[in-house]
């Protein structure tokens, strides 16, 4: 599969796209003011316990205090690498105890004034607080070094037994005095001097972080994540793209630099572009925000899919739309199926859509063919970086999912709740409206009789008001000797409106 990585850089934002067969997979864009928090480490101070919640709230600096969960302070971290770690540990592997047990209560982990040395996992996302946590990772481009756990591991994306192993085997060798390594996915092919150079850089990181803390009050920033540009290199960069193209000469010497310290050859991958139309029009990647953002999504068939976020979760419905078939019924839908199953492990990564996702397949009476598209689902997800897990199809079609919220959501980094429907996702209809503004009229000519009411709304408000409002007014003209005028404010929302009285 050919991959590209496309970074376009302006004045205002950041906006990366990896395409794979000529198709966009994976899109992210940061605004240059507003590089979030995630990847800091900071000194914070415990400024409330909610022993209900067990989560602590901790001030880092940031707009409003973060939360801290008490399973994110205690040593139990399997969910921890879950939600953070891009290269995770090995299935089945010693990262995560046989276990659960729960964690203790936050009250007995922590105490309201404790400053504390945190990390924050996830962003603060609409009203919610950044979450934070105690298990400190410091992610280089081959390893992680995690400080306060002790284990070795290699990631699960690296699936060729025999690379595990050596990798395993470098991993002894490098083996820190404290704390323990992750070889991430880009540690394939990595020989012992590159791994041993990171190594040694990630433990020094650490030290002179531990020494910031002693002096720095809190709250304080202790480490800045590297800009946005070079974090998403380090992120999605492999021995699998094939070619990174930027469009930014300052930005690409700072990603040259970046790549030649990892290979001296990797610079060869590293493209300046410089032609006259933009970087993603060139490379033939639509950006249209309707369109990457459309809760209905057609597949090639015929069939399209509807995706609905909530506050709770996001629901995906299937429907055979203009697809008919050829011959059965039942291979019209596993087809639809199959080929929805596919387009909606890609649209996750597009769209980076994270927490709960039910799936609502077209009903398949055989249990062989809903495994079947269960299994094209998870085909689907192999090559997604976020980790997922997913529930196997039940007979009413419904598959549930996980998807770690790696970033938020595309659609909530690029949109705004609608003015008019605030996020009720509906407005009411200009009939209604018009109903409301008649029976208000009415009132205002008893109150004020012998006056001429000019009513200012809405083009579609005004126009019903015309055609339902005539025996009204005529009405009013002879009880109350009331005049009514209707005039058209195209620059109202459909709700707004002006009742102006004058004398007649």
């Amino acid at each position: 599969m050919a991959k590209l990585l496309l970074i376009s850089v302006a004045e205002c934002d950041t906006r990366v796209a990896l395409v794979e067969d000529g198709r966009l997979a994976e899109f992210y864009l940061e605004y240059r003011p507003q590089n979030g928090p995630t990847g800091n480490i900071y000194k914070g101070r415990v400024v409330k316990l909610l022993p209900g919640m067990a989560a602590a709230f901790v001030d880092v600096g940031l707009e409003r205090p973060a939360y801290l969960f008490a399973e994110d302070v205690t040593a139990q971290v399997d969910e921890f690498f879950n939600l953070w770690l891009p290269a995770e540990p090995e299935e089945g592997g010693d990262a995560t105890p046989s276990r659960r047990v729960p964690p203790p209560a936050i009250d007995e982990l922590l105490h309201e004034g404790q400053e504390i040395l945190v990390q924050v996992l996830r962003g603060p996302m609409g009203g919610k607080g950044a979450r934070l946590t105690t298990h400190i990772t410091l992610a280089g481009h081959f390893l992680v070094y995690m400080p306060s756990f002790p284990h070795l591991g290699v990631s699960r994306r690296i699936s060729d037994e025999a690379e595990r192993l050596r990798l395993k085997g470098l991993l002894e060798e490098l083996r820190p005095s404290e704390g323990g390594l992750i070889a991430r996915t880009a540690s394939r092919g990595a020989d012992r001097e590159k791994l041993a150079r990171e190594q040694e850089t990630l433990v020094n990181l650490w030290k002179r972080i531990q020494r910031r803390k002693d002096a720095a009050p809190a709250p304080s920033l202790l480490r800045q994540e590297m800009d946005p540009v070079r974090h998403l290199v380090r992120e999605l960069y492999n021995p699998e793209i094939d070619r990174v193209v930027m469009d930014d000469p300052q930005a690409y010497e700072a990603v040259l630099q970046y790549l030649e310290s990892l290979n001296s050859l990797d610079k060869y991958r590293l493209e300046l572009y410089s032609g006259p139309e933009s970087l993603f029009a060139h490379f033939g990647v639509d950006l249209e925000w309707k369109r990457l953002l459309a809760p209905q999504v057609w597949l090639k068939s015929g069939g399209y899919l509807l995706f609905d976020t909530t506050e709770a979760l996001t629901a995906i419905d299937v429907n055979t739309g203009r697809f008919v078939g050829r011959h059965h019924l039942e291979e019209t839908i596993l087809k639809t199926n199959l080929e929805a199953a596919k387009e909606i492990a890609r649209q996750l990564r597009l769209r980076n859509i994270g927490g709960l996702i039910v799936i609502d397949f077209i009903d398949m009476e055989k249990a062989a063919n809903r495994e079947l598209v269960y299994q094209e689902l998870l085909q689907g997800l192999k090559s997604d970086r976020a980790k997922t897990t997913v529930v196997p199809i039940s007979p009413l079609g419904l598959a549930e999912m996980t998807r770690q919220r790696l970033r938020t959501s595309l659609g909530q980094v690029v949109t705004e709740t609608c003015p008019c429907c605030e996020g009720k996702g509906a407005v009411v209809s200009p009939l209604v409206l018009a109903c409301d503004l008649l029976r208000q009229l009415a009132a205002e000519a008893r109150e004020f009789p012998r006056c001429r009411l000019t009513v200012e709304a809405h083009p579609e408000v005004s126009t019903v008001l015309k055609e339902e409002g005539i025996s009204l007014f005529q009405r009013l003209t002879k009880e109350h000797q009331v005049q009514v005028d209707i005039v058209d404010r195209p620059n109202f929302s459909r709700e707004q409106y002006e009742i102006i009285h004058e004398l007649a």
